[in-house]
């Protein structure tokens, strides 16, 4: 993991694309891979997917024939100007013999600047996926050990993020709704610099590391603490108002500032629903180079990038 100033990258976009490939490059060598092929994600807001109906037993030509034709209702963009990609998901639900793809497309320069981050580094770009797609898929590995292998069972994935968080409801590997609000870690960093006078740096340091003043905890822990748990169960509120649904069967936290501590409790608390942290390497073995307690504190921050970890490279 490798820190980035504010402002290096903003909403998915990289803006200051020579410090972003010098940190990529930091982090390669910090974990000492010898692995050239990777996976990078973009964001859901730079990515268009659509599910569409088509014929069952057409080819592999034919069908990339009939996605472009009918790409060009839902993408509102030149097909020269976006990197189009599809996959049959499987028979249609809705009507025999025809088959269930997802269309998805991106601005050619979005995916130009990740490739270009990843070659800076030495690096061979060979998937790029959506970050909500790894992040399910890694999480549909946690929740396929649940009771009952998960069928059925419904629950709230929270990816608390730096400004962001995330929300998607999954059941049976469908997302039921998904939604971002405007609450993340950030906040609880600008709380200790105006608490305790440290420049944003410091005070990411030092949160990260614990090394913060006696009355951290009850002055500015809990309190924030309390209001992301209130974050929480508003996002849940929006979802049942929305939709026909009035429950989850649990809550998952991921993100950065998911394993704050008595998080998980005060979620519980005001929503009444269990709520579990994620780790997604729950189950997996350890290599003897991976410092398990380092790796063990920051695990709810790698659910994206374990979901890339897990995606096959098909030639």
């Amino acid at each position: 993991m490798e820190p980035l100033e504010r402002g290096w990258v903003t909403d998915g976009n990289v803006e200051k694309f020579d410090e972003v490939a010098e940190a990529v490059r930091r982090v390669v060598k910090k974990s000492g891979t010898r692995a050239k092929n990777v996976a990078l994600a973009l964001p859901p807001s730079a990515v268009i997917t659509k599910k569409i109906i088509l014929p069952g037993g057409m080819s592999e030509q034919e069908l990339e024939i009939q996605v472009e034709s009918e790409a060009n209702q839902y993408i509102p963009f030149s097909l020269d100007e976006v990197s189009l990609d599809f996959c049959v998901v499987g028979p249609s639900p809705t009507s025999a013999g025809d088959v269930e793809v997802l269309i998805a497309a991106s601005r050619k320069e979005k995916i130009q600047d990740r490739q270009g981050l990843a070659e800076a580094a030495g690096l061979k770009p060979v998937i790029i996926d959506v970050e909500s797609y790894a992040s399910r898929l890694a999480t549909s590995r946690l929740i396929s050990g649940l009771p009952n292998q998960g069928v059925d069972t419904m629950v709230a994935l929270f990816e608390v993020g730096a400004f962001t968080t995330s929300m998607q409801v999954i059941r049976n590997e469908e997302v039921l709704y998904d939604r971002d609000q405007a609450f993340g870690g950030a906040q609880l960093t600008q709380l200790i610099v105006r608490q305790y006078g440290f420049s944003p740096e410091e005070a990411e340091s030092k949160k990260r590391s614990g090394e913060l003043p006696e009355d951290y905890a009850s002055g500015v822990l809990e309190p924030f603490v309390d209001s992301m748990a209130q974050e929480v169960g508003r996002a849940l509120q929006f979802f049942f108002t929305s939709t026909p649904y009035n429950r989850v069967d649990y809550v998952m936290l991921a993100g950065g500032s998911a394993a704050l501590p008595g998080l998980t409790e005060a979620v519980t608390q005001h929503t009444s629903f269990a709520c579990n942290l994620v780790n997604p390497f729950e189950g997996m073995e350890w290599s003897d180079t991976v410092r398990d307690r380092k790796v063990r504190r920051e695990a709810p921050s790698y659910l994206t990038s374990c979901g890339l970890a897990m995606r096959r490279f098909l030639q």
